[in-house]
């Protein structure tokens, strides 16, 4: 039987009102709140990614995140000092041979120019950053691994449930993640999809420290990513006595206790990497997977 336009329209103004708000929705969910076919909501899903108005994703949608959050290059240019000092302080919790997740973000991405330009080596390091992926791709002693997922061009990052299966395939020493937002509650991020793959790579991660500048402080965004009893650390600009006026625990700024870890990565057999060897290939070197996937 054919549904009559004005209901058809009704709930698609209906539907991108909720995906406005829950920023995503995966099919089943939208399927159970409108009770219709999945065939039907897929339907529906084209007609509003046509119009612009979502993002369609493998399994659900993503709103209009993709088009509205401002773009990676815009970014870039915005809190440059402070993001500097945060990526110091990351820079220093790298060691030899560590695994290290790299989140997506402009902070994240200075620390990888940082670490071009001074590379800790041996390193793992996997990421969904593009921008950061590409720029680390030539550092030799330096081992890049992009996770699975759908590219969203503006914001140069891969999301949804591919590159959540693909984080978990992974053992981290140090997840560094971004955010958007600070508060005595804990730390909140611009989608469910983004905060998804981060807490399947928090999951996966013996170490977890959150880089985030003054400006977010105080701030909320659409989606919770934890309290800060997940995370270890927290690197950040902000001066302490605003971090204790906001309520944020001030022992998350105390890295004795994610230096001590890091530290105790120096104990294990760190591989010598010759300048003049480096990037020479062996002959008959087999292909092999890193240890960290097996």
């Amino acid at each position: 039987m054919r549904v009559a336009k004005h209901i058809v329209e009704a709930r698609h103004r209906k539907l991108a009102e909720l995906l406005q708000r829950h920023r995503y929705l995966g099919i089943a969910d939208l399927c159970k709140e409108f009770g219709i076919s999945e065939a039907t909501v897929r339907r529906d899903l084209v007609f509003l990614e046509k119009s612009h108005l979502i993002t369609r994703t493998y399994g659900g949608a993503l709103a209009d995140f993709n088009l509205r959050f401002p773009s990676f290059r815009s970014r870039r240019s915005t809190g440059t000092q402070g993001k500097q000092a945060i990526v110091q302080q990351a820079f220093g919790l790298l060691r030899p041979e560590a695994v290290v997740y790299l989140d997506a973000g402009t902070t994240v991405f200075m620390l990888a120019e940082l670490i071009r330009a001074t590379p800790v080596r041996p390193l793992t390091c996997v990421t969904s950053n593009l921008p950061a992926a590409d720029l680390l791709a030539e550092v030799d002693g330096v081992s890049v691994h992009l996770l699975g997922g759908q590219v969203l061009r503006r914001q140069s990052v891969l999301l949804g449930d591919e590159a959540c299966r693909s984080a978990g395939y992974w053992n981290f020493d140090l997840a560094l993640l971004g955010a958007e937002g600070m508060t005595r509650e804990g730390v909140w991020n611009s989608s469910a999809a983004v905060v998804a793959l981060q807490k399947a790579v928090m999951a996966k991660s013996k170490t977890t420290a959150v880089l985030l500048d003054r400006t977010k402080l105080g701030r909320t965004a659409p989606t919770f990513l934890g309290g800060w009893d997940t995370l270890n650390a927290l690197l950040t600009d902000t001066p302490a006595d605003a971090l204790k006026q906001e309520g944020v625990p001030g022992y998350m700024t105390e890295l004795s206790h994610i230096m001590s870890y890091m530290d105790s990565l120096s104990l294990r057999k760190v591989v010598e990497v010759k300048p003049e060897k480096v990037g020479q290939k062996e002959k008959n070197d087999d292909f092999s997977l890193p240890t960290e996937l097996l």
